[in-house]
């Protein structure tokens, strides 16, 4: 007998299956995942932007489902659904690949084979794997000391990173090589690299699985990262230091040193920048794959230590598990942190993707929507500087959009504030890489247009005169690096103005070079870095659900809980900053001439215009705070520094400064928290330390943190 049956489920009536079936129709469609509508607009070669305008809302609201924070309704759900089926059917996602079948230790090389009996190459295991029999290297321990002040926690070993599905890769996207023919992976695993030689080393790590899957389905993969320890380096022929080089930029071997000759003789090729501390080798590809791998020479300097602190002289299993959490976070390094900046840009909107010929219907090269394309761009002449070609002859003037280097005048400082005990350096989290969430930048070439009518919705530079505009002086200017008020017309970005006419003045500019080609360039490197940053402070014990005292509590000691995931945080803010800057590099060389070109302006990322609108908004978001600031509590800066703000406090704490609500809840500008944009305590000294500080002429943003005194000795403002 069988329960749960009866003759109304034997013989249903029809007139219910077809209202049931309507009902199922006339149910909301159901969307694909987040990830997968990001795919799909990616795929079709849509910018956010233009679905936004297609479906008739906003760029945000795309962004939001795309990042899974909210969901259409009708009746654009509907439309919505249409549009992602149609795309789905024109571009279906790729089928996970298969794992390979393991294959016998015989069909490796030997001079690849690995440590112990097992497939090709050993798969990243959580344990050590057996290690080289001479010299033995130092076993990775499977849990690192705690070194938290709190007594009750307990620290747990480090969680394995995650390796490629995609096997071409499976053994992560690099290794750190020590002297003794270990290599370390991403989680400490050891694999046995007998090579003796660079060219032997270069075809092991080709022959390795190393690498990383594209970041953008029309990009490129990211090629083998091989790191050197001094002794791997000696142990391959290299010389374990660099000296006789005034700059650190300069160094590298000279072209007749045995190892440059040994590559170049093999049929391997070296990048412009020749044998550093980072070289490049490579030679054309094969069979349509690349064969290119990067190198990194720790004792030449490759990790700068501002960048990343300590890291060069840890355990080469913790500089794997540095730099693999780099890797999968941000991207595999491809140089110091400004160069990976500048490359992830590139690797998020590469400038081209396959398209169809009309004429031949063969797949060719053609522009990506969205990118900055392949060829580069000259500068409008304001927006330029003075050693380039464009600028020679200008006498125009120049953009002068930087960050704040202000400080109040003494004579402007008020009784009860110098009464105060304490002054309290604020410091706004990545400001820059907030101010590139949602930012139009301009695509195109920039057109000079005599007396425009200004809108902010127009990237480009305008000429305007806004020294009639009154502010207060206790407060710096907002359209001046300086602070100091504007003495005649001057160039600014469209933010800047946009800023003037937000404080309620009339902006009237009498030329501008715009940009009507525009779109929001930085907003996947924006949410990638966004994401690496968060998830990053979140390992250390910083996350977003944490009240502001126990977010100041956690922030007082969170580099200490892993210093190698510290140094990462330090890395990706320097990718940050270092990404912004290279936007407009400077040329290098003391034989460099004004008006010759250099080697950065090839690059299609060489955009001043687009430095100076992150700039410009950072700027602006900064004095924003400070207007809402002395709108709540009276409170004015004594000085600010790029995104760090001084003020004078009754307390030593943050919570003794900033307003918050009866309830509880903060107001203002400054907040406290992780997210980027948000507040964190910069350092906090003595109200007379911050006084005597200004009445010598220097800046107290810049020496808060620590103990406040030996950096302004050592300063040379």
């Amino acid at each position: 007998m069988v329960m749960g049956t009866d003759k109304t489920a034997k013989n249903p009536d029809a007139d219910a299956l077809f209202a049931a079936a309507d009902a199922l129709l006339a149910e909301e469609p159901q969307l694909p995942s987040p990830a997968e509508r990001a795919r799909l607009r990616e795929a079709a070669g849509i910018t956010q932007a233009r679905l936004a305008a297609a479906l008739q809302t906003t760029t945000q609201t795309v962004k939001n489902w795309e990042n899974g924070r909210s969901e259409p309704r009708s009746p654009r759900l509907e439309a919505y659904q249409r549009i992602l089926d149609g795309w789905a059917a024109k571009h279906p996602a790729y089928p996970a690949p298969a794992a390979p079948a393991p294959q016998p230790a015989s069909a490796a090389p030997a001079a690849f084979a690995p440590a112990a009996p097992a497939p090709t190459l050993p798969e990243p295991a959580p344990a050590v794997t057996t290690a080289p029999a001479d010299p033995a290297p130092q076993p990775v321990p499977a849990a690192r000391p705690a070194t938290s002040r709190r007594p009750a926690a307990r620290k747990a070993a480090p969680a394995a990173l995650a390796v490629s599905a995609d096997p071409r890769f499976r053994n992560g996207p690099l290794v750190v090589l020590d002297g003794g023919g270990a290599a370390y992976d991403i989680n400490g695993t050891l694999m046995r690299c007998p090579a003796d030689s660079v060219v032997d080393l270069v075809e092991w790590a080709l022959a390795s699985h190393l690498g990383a899957p594209r970041l953008h389905r029309n990009g490129r993969d990211s090629d083998p990262l091989v790191v050197l320890t001094a002794a791997a380096a000696v142990h391959l022929g290299l010389p374990e230091h660099l000296e006789g080089h005034e700059q650190r930029r300069s160094l590298r071997l000279p072209e007749d040193h045995p190892v440059v000759r040994e590559v170049t003789e093999a049929g391997w090729k070296l990048t412009q920048r020749g044998f550093g501390p980072w070289p490049r080798i490579y030679r054309s590809p094969q069979g349509g794959a690349r064969q290119c791998v990067q190198l990194a020479v720790l004792s030449w300097g490759a990790l700068d230590d501002r960048s990343w602190p300590g890291v060069a002289d840890m355990h080469p299993a913790d500089i794997a598990r540095a730099l693999g959490t780099y890797a999968q976070r941000v991207l595999t390094p491809r140089g110091s942190t400004a160069v990976s900046g500048l490359e992830l840009m590139t690797a998020l909107r590469p400038p081209t993707r396959a398209v169809r010929d009309k004429t031949t219907n063969a797949w060719v090269s053609g522009h990506n929507p969205g990118s900055l394309g392949k060829e580069p761009l000259d500068p409008a002449p304001p927006e330029a500087i003075a050693e380039h070609p464009v600028a020679q002859g200008w006498t125009g003037g120049f953009l002068d959009e930087e960050a704040y280097q202000w400080t109040r005048p003494v004579d402007l400082l008020t009784g009860p504030e110098t009464a105060l005990p304490y002054a309290l350096g604020l410091d706004l989290n990545t400001a820059f890489l907030a101010a590139t969430a949602r930012l139009a930048v301009g695509l195109s070439a920039p057109e000079h247009v005599h007396a425009p009518e200004f809108s902010p919705k127009i990237p480009g530079s305008w000429l305007a005169d806004l020294s009639h505009i009154d502010t207060d002086p206790r407060m710096p200017s907002p359209f001046t690096p300086d602070g100091t008020r504007p003495t005649g017309p001057a160039w600014y970005q469209t933010h800047t103005l946009a800023y003037a006419q937000e404080l309620g003045h009339d902006v009237r500019p009498t030329e501008a070079y715009l940009r009507y080609e525009s779109g929001a360039y930085l907003d996947p490197w924006h949410d990638r870095l966004k994401t690496a940053y968060l998830d990053t402070l979140a390992d250390l014990g910083v996350t977003r659900d944490l009240t502001d005292a126990e977010f100041l509590a956690a922030m007082e000691h969170h580099k200490q809980q892993d210093p190698a995931l510290a140094a990462v945080l330090a890395a990706i803010k320097a990718t940050i900053k270092g990404g912004i800057g290279k936007l407009r590099e400077r040329p290098q060389g003391k034989n460099y001439r004004d008006g010759e070109r250099w080697p950065a302006l090839e690059r299609p990322t060489w955009r001043p215009d687009i430095r100076a609108a992150v700039i410009s908004k950072a700027r602006v978001n900064m004095h924003r705070k400070m207007r809402n600031m002395a709108a709540l509590t009276g409170l004015f800066p004594l000085a600010v520094l790029s995104d760090c703000v001084v003020y004078p406090s009754p307390g030593a704490s943050p919570l003794d400064l900033l307003p918050y609500a009866a309830s509880g809840k903060p107001q203002g500008g400054f907040r406290l928290g992780p997210t980027p944009g948000l507040a964190k305590l910069e350092g906090v000294q003595s109200m007379a330390w911050a006084v005597d500080l200004l009445e010598q002429g220097y800046n107290p943003a810049r020496h808060i943190k620590g103990d406040g005194h030996d950096a302004v000795l050592d300063a040379g403002e």
